[in-house]
């Protein structure tokens, strides 16, 4: 079977490791010193329950509270990573405005979204706890992991589920493996 092209978009707050996770997932090393991302592309095969998938992976922008959601991204995307820090109480509210104004500019009640709470390396300067990102990905009906691109932790599983939700929202329904939270 030829590998299923997916689009992903990366988001959310600058400086919260949005580009760390997708060079790890990418390339499998971590890039601690980056320049702010303007926009980058990677492209990766993965495999999940048997089935290839080309992924295609928007590193998008940082975005603040005032950013206009960019509409490109509403566009011939398949599902959404978005990302804060759990260090930082701003980058998660910032990330419940981008998820407001993604689904407006979609116009839909629900896409398939993977929310991450990056850092967890940074344990001991934890500003957000993890069962409020719990709560709020429950609230959206999103998946929910807690990463740390540095120690490449979680990484490959942000991507796995979001393919896995995917499937799920193109009435694609394979076996539930046991780590897909609905």
């Amino acid at each position: 079977m030829p590998p299923k092209e997916r689009n992903i978009a990366i988001m959310g707050y600058r400086s919260v490791g949005k580009s760390s996770l997708s060079i790890q997932f990418i390339e499998g090393q971590f890039v601690d010193s980056y320049d702010p991302t303007i926009e980058n592309t990677f492209t990766k095969t993965t495999r999940v329950n048997h089935q290839d998938y080309g992924v295609k992976l928007v590193d998008t922008a940082g975005q603040d509270e005032y950013s206009i959601f960019p509409a490109q991204y509403s566009m011939d995307f398949h599902g959404y990573v978005l990302v804060y820090s759990i260090t930082s109480q701003k980058s998660f509210e910032v990330i419940q405005i981008i998820y407001e104004k993604l689904l407006d500019v979609m116009g839909k009640a629900h896409v398939p979204v993977v929310l991450v709470g990056n850092k967890t390396d940074l344990h001991q300067e934890r500003a957000v706890t993890a069962e409020e990102g719990r709560k709020l990905a429950e609230s959206w009906k999103a998946a929910f992991l807690e990463t740390s691109a540095k120690q490449n932790e979680s990484v490959q599983d942000i991507f796995h589920q979001l393919l896995l939700l995917i499937e799920n929202e193109n009435g694609n329904t394979q076996e539930k493996s046991s780590c897909v939270i609905s």
